[in-house]
């Protein structure tokens, strides 16, 4: 049965994991970059720092990944002069091991599951309504060798599981956008305007730019076995599921107001949503589409989400708003309630889940 919205954003009784979860959050507010520890202690920053060159400039720690190996965390960092820049720590003593510049606003990060190459999207929200691009890095050297321009103020950035196929969402083209890995092109795109939504070969027409989308999707999420895509619509509060074969659309899954960032469990059960506008989080069940749980978060403005690497966890941030700090929500899967919440740096967004210590 779906838990109402409207309750107060408690945290229910559980007994605490017998294993211990580690996840990285940027604070884009404060700079700060943090690794919290959930385990038989319950929920708290094992530790923090401070990053940039310095300190009285803010550079923006926007999105966060973990490479497959465990062994480095990638930041975008999205203020800059007029760029922003991606910066390559270890997991282990977060030793600074690169940093290369970028595009305009560069937002969301993921490592491919190669490990070699770092796919980051550059918003560019603060310039011209142009097309902007994804960034291609080589993550041992910290290069870029490619920025494939896709779309006006893409953002998403995911991996098939394959490793084969990138994609992104463009929040002013009402769009989804794929890349080739192979190749570094834009293979395919994807049309999500209410009644018109249809794919093409090819990269996104020019002249598909509206101030008015019906969409404007923010995630674009492969499914556990990177069948289908699920596309965060987050002005329509809905979630558009694309079939990665056939290029068409599957459903609609109505989600939360503000629908923003996505996540789905490995085992391929569960989608799990962040709705910005409603101060919620939506547990949904992929085989029917049903909400099972929406939670309150504890407070406004829902952001990132993460799932621990047993689906038990999904690890969720939020920004807050003003002089509060951000908060990292962590809510238990299987009971689909609110378990531990520990405040990190304000405007808490970008997150990725470590490891887990038995």
């Amino acid at each position: 049965m779906l838990k109402s919205a409207m309750l107060v954003a408690a945290l229910t009784f559980a007994p605490p994991p017998a294993k211990t979860y580690l996840v990285f959050v940027g604070s884009e507010g404060n700079d700060h970059v943090a690794l919290v520890r959930f385990g038989p202690d319950g929920a708290k920053i094992d530790h923090q720092f401070q990053m940039g060159m310095n300190p009285s400039e803010l550079v923006g720690p926007h999105g966060m990944g973990v490479s497959p190996d465990g062994r480095y965390y990638y930041v975008s960092t999205a203020h800059g002069m007029p760029h922003g820049a991606l910066w390559r720590y270890t997991t282990v003593g977060d030793s600074l091991r690169g940093r290369v510049t970028l595009g305009a606003f560069p937002a969301t990060v993921q490592v491919s599951p190669s490990g070699d190459y770092v796919f980051v999207a550059n918003f560019n929200l603060h310039g011209d309504m142009v097309p902007s691009s994804v960034s291609v890095v080589y993550g041992p050297e910290m290069l870029e060798i490619a920025r494939v321009e896709t779309c006006i103020m893409p953002h998403g950035s995911r991996f098939n599981p394959q490793g084969t196929k990138h994609y992104s969402a463009c929040m002013m083209n009402d769009a989804l956008v794929e890349i080739d890995v192979g190749t570094f092109k834009v293979s395919r795109h994807f049309l999500l305007t209410k009644g018109n939504e249809h794919g093409a070969n090819g990269p996104v027409p020019a002249g598909t730019m509206t101030h008015d989308p019906s969409c404007s999707p923010t995630w674009a999420q492969p499914s556990a076995d990177g069948s289908t895509i699920f596309v965060a619509c987050n002005k329509s509060n809905d979630i558009v599921e694309i079939d990665a074969n056939t290029w068409t659309m599957r459903r609609r899954i109505a989600a939360g107001d503000g629908v923003y960032n996505l996540a789905v469990t490995r085992d391929g059960q569960l989608l799990i949503g962040t709705n910005k506008r409603a101060q919620s989080v939506s547990v949904i069940d992929i085989a029917s589409g049903k909400e099972l749980a929406r939670i309150p978060t504890t407070r406004k403005a829902a952001s990132g989400v993460a799932v621990s690497s047993d689906d038990k966890y999904a690890f969720v941030t939020v920004e807050s708003v003003g002089a509060q700090p951000g908060t990292v929500d962590i809510i238990d899967l299987t009971t689909q309630a609110k378990v531990a919440s520990v405040d990190v740096g304000p405007q808490a967004g970008g997150i990725d889940f470590w490891k887990t210590i038995p």
